[in-house]
């Protein structure tokens, strides 16, 4: 029998697995992987594990009997800046997996990530076992190392809105179609001149409208000029804003702008009306997502259509179809979106 702690421990309070783990001199992941029955852990560190649990007379809260407890769906997400919560963008594919798991009478579990830790591990501390599948939504903190370690774990894991290379379940948005359909109504408005508000370089779906722009641009045999591509700024407490304010600096701006968010698009809305020019007399803006908000902008924001909500549904039925006996081979569900035509585009000034 190891030693344990347990004098250190107040009687009213029940042993939880960190005391197991503490008391063993494993991790937690370890002390989860042993209570539940999977392997990975040696013979060693699983005996001074089930020690460590009789000594402190530890019980599992939550392990109902086998096959009649309620499936728990994890979302796993990155911790948000303020103004990035607030654009609505990720709010409704949050609301359509709830949804989606409701309907489907799974619990949800939302963990916000917090960069160098072990998501896995930290869902296991808090549940005292693992979820039985896990979204992953978006990308910038969980990059594609994080992925890939969650990916190597027995949890059954759908990703949205974001892919990697290696062999995954994903749902996305049609991200460069949806670079491509914009910039190509603009092109089909007549403007020539097309300035590029690109988002962050650790979203794939925004790198993937980028690419759509560019392919536009190409399509059309239209020169891609770098001044017309300014950065976005980190840190800036307005998406677009800046952005915008560089591009009406040019000798030549341009006469159009495609956003690949509709938060920078209202940005640029914003530095174009302080400085004293009109939309769309003289300068169209075309964002992407369609978020409630675009419907009321000053003008009314025409935008590419991402349906938001609907990827939150797929990707609980593509992990409930992951939860069956059988599993199917890594996919990539692709959901068509569509030009919303509002006030915010027209024909390029004249003269």
């Amino acid at each position: 029998m190891v030693p344990t702690d347990t004098d250190d421990i107040p009687v009213a309070r029940r042993a939880t697995l960190r005391d197991v783990a503490s008391a063993a001199g494993v991790s937690v992941s370890a002390v989860s992987l042993v209570l539940n029955g999977k392997s990975g852990v040696s013979a060693e560190r699983r005996r001074r594990v089930l020690d460590a649990v009789e000594s402190l007379n530890y019980t599992q809260a939550a392990r109902p009997t086998p096959g009649k407890r309620t499936a728990v769906l994890g979302l796993l997400m990155e911790n948000l800046s303020a103004s990035a919560s607030s654009d609505g963008f990720i709010a409704e594919i949050v609301s359509g997996v709830e949804e989606a798991a409701r309907d489907a009478g799974f619990q949800m579990l939302l963990h916000l990530y917090r960069p160098g830790a072990d998501p896995i591990g930290d869902i296991r501390a808090l549940m005292g076992r693992d979820v039985d599948g896990l979204l992953v939504a978006n990308g910038g903190d969980i990059g594609e190392a994080v992925i890939d370690g969650v990916l190597q774990t027995h949890v059954p894991v759908v990703l949205i809105e974001n892919y990697v290379p290696a062999p995954s379940h994903a749902v996305v948005a049609d991200n460069h179609t949806a670079g491509l359909a914009a910039t190509r109504h603009l092109i089909g408005l007549g403007h020539r001149r097309i300035g590029l508000l690109a988002g962050s370089p650790r979203y794939v779906s925004l790198l993937d409208r980028r690419r759509g722009h560019l392919a536009a641009m190409e399509e059309a045999g239209l020169p891609v000029d770098p001044a017309l591509m300014p950065p976005q700024e980190p840190g800036h407490p307005k998406k677009g804003y800046a952005q915008m304010q560089r591009l009406l600096s040019l000798p030549e701006p341009p006469t159009a702008v495609y956003a690949v968010s509709d938060k920078s698009a209202m940005g640029a809305l914003d530095a174009v009306r302080e400085a004293g020019l009109r939309v769309p007399h003289d300068i169209s803006i075309v964002g992407t997502d369609d978020v409630a908000e675009s419907a009321y902008t000053s003008p009314p924001l025409t935008t590419f259509h991402v349906p938001k909500r609907a990827m939150g549904h797929a990707a609980v039925a593509m992990l409930q179809h992951l939860l069956g006996a059988e599993r199917p081979p890594p996919s990539r569900l692709v959901l068509q979106g569509r030009i919303v035509e509002r006030g915010s585009a027209g024909p390029p000034p004249q003269g």
